[in-house]
């Protein structure tokens, strides 16, 4: 990847983070309402799930609820023409936006790409600001440098030129969440550092955004959840447990101590740090993106601090692994949930995503099969109101589903026990 290319989602990065600062407060008020808006990408329901699961465990948001509005071969002027009909089911709080791989039309970069595409927000913005929803603009993301295959001049490498057409649209994006006063989330630069970072270690074979070139596997889906999540405001604090050789261990909200000896504690946690899948090395696996992507630096601390330790090294078993650390390590804290590959908690929010993912689908369902089919009966609904009526009661039926759904997913949310024992070496 060019380095001039490089710099430039470098750049969307830090001023993506400056967006962030000043959303981490406000953007998701207590008992929000968060869709999810997007193009086929979107529909995947891979970066929705992700974000739904880190909300409500990582997060410590179970009050909020989250519907994926993905939908195949979409532009934002597409969405504009839903909208209204199709958020009405949910009533949103947050809305985030992905748009722009398909408004770019697969081409180098031209001026009227950028205005309809500019248009086209515009009016979708208009609408939700005017029904006084707060809005995360997200960045189209990336084609992935070796398997987007789409024609281009003979002098310009696809995949770059086509990258540097979505950066462009990334910017447009960026000035008009800054004319709203909206969130901004850099989709395109966590991916393509991402990407870069990746591919120099394991190889232009390992795709960051697909086999197509067009549509992630699981780990530039994680990469998507990351600039979402950030652009929404988390904070990163999963949890925070303190141990001394006194036999004292205190643990933050969320976590609860049960019982407490010399370098070893019972914990009972309603708040999961995200889990990962196990393979290292996969481009369908979460955690083979890891080391190129600052998720849980940024977004997934569960801390462990050790005071008191005499010796220059301890020990950490948790769950089935142990791992060794120095004493200055432990004194500064260890992030779990970065350490160890295996924790407590993985089988818990397993049935937990799970059960995001089968509320997922069915909102997919019930948008694009049912919801959004509705607009094409008004005129008929304005001459026959007993139509208008029965279709109210079957959007009122199919929210209903959907809600058995989302408390579905809320039996899954059950506490998770754990030790920690610290052995001095």
């Amino acid at each position: 990847m060019k380095q001039p290319i490089a710099l430039v989602f470098s750049t969307l990065s830090f001023l993506s983070a400056c967006c962030v600062t000043a959303e981490a407060q406000s953007c998701l008020p207590k008992n929000g309402r968060l869709a999810i808006v997007g193009d086929s990408i979107t529909e995947q329901k891979l970066y929705s799930k992700f974000i739904e699961t880190y909300l409500l465990t990582a997060g410590g948001r179970s009050d909020v609820h989250v519907f994926q509005f993905g939908w195949g071969g979409e532009t934002a002027g597409g969405f504009d023409a839903r909208l209204r009909n199709d958020l009405a089911t949910f009533k949103p709080d947050v809305v985030t936006l992905c748009y722009g791989m398909n408004d770019g039309a697969y081409r180098p970069y031209e001026e009227a790409v950028g205005k309809r595409y500019e248009d086209s927000m515009r009016s979708v913005l208009k609408k939700l600001t005017e029904d006084k929803i707060h809005v995360v603009v997200g960045t189209p993301g990336a084609v992935d440098s070796k398997y987007f295959s789409r024609i281009f001049p003979a002098n310009l490498n696809a995949a770059d030129s086509y990258n540097q057409s979505l950066a462009k649209l990334g910017e447009i994006g960026r000035k008009l969440a800054g004319e709203i006063n909206g969130g901004f989330s850099d989709v395109h630069g966590p991916m393509m550092e991402a990407m870069v970072k990746a591919k120099a270690v394991y190889g232009e074979e390992y795709d960051v955004c697909g086999r197509d070139g067009v549509h992630p596997g699981a780990n530039g889906h994680l990469a998507m959840a990351y600039a979402f999540l950030k652009g929404i405001g988390c904070d990163g604090n999963v949890g925070e447990i303190t141990m001394d050789g006194g036999g004292k261990t205190t643990a933050s909200k969320g976590h609860k101590v049960l019982t407490s000896t010399p370098w070893t504690a019972e914990i009972e946690s309603e708040r999961y740090p995200f889990c990962f899948d196990p393979d290292p090395k996969s481009s369908g696996s979460t955690r083979s993106i890891l080391p190129y992507l600052p998720f849980n630096q940024d977004l997934n601390r569960f801390m462990l601090r050790v005071a008191q330790l005499s010796a220059a090294k301890a020990k950490v078993t948790w769950g089935q692994e142990t791992r060794e650390f120095t004493k200055a390590q432990l004194e500064a804290g260890i992030n779990l949930a970065a350490e160890f590959a295996a924790t407590p908690f993985d089988n818990a929010f397993a049935g937990v995503m799970n059960a995001v993912g089968t509320k997922q689908a069915y909102e997919t369902m019930m948008i694009k099969g049912m919801i959004s089919q509705f607009r094409g009966f008004n005129a008929e609904i304005e001459k026959d109101p007993e139509l208008g009526t029965i279709f109210e009661a079957l959007r009122k039926k199919l929210a209903a589903n959907q809600m058995r759904l989302d408390g579905e997913i809320r039996t899954k949310m059950v506490p998770v026990k754990h030790t920690l024992t610290v052995t001095p070496l």
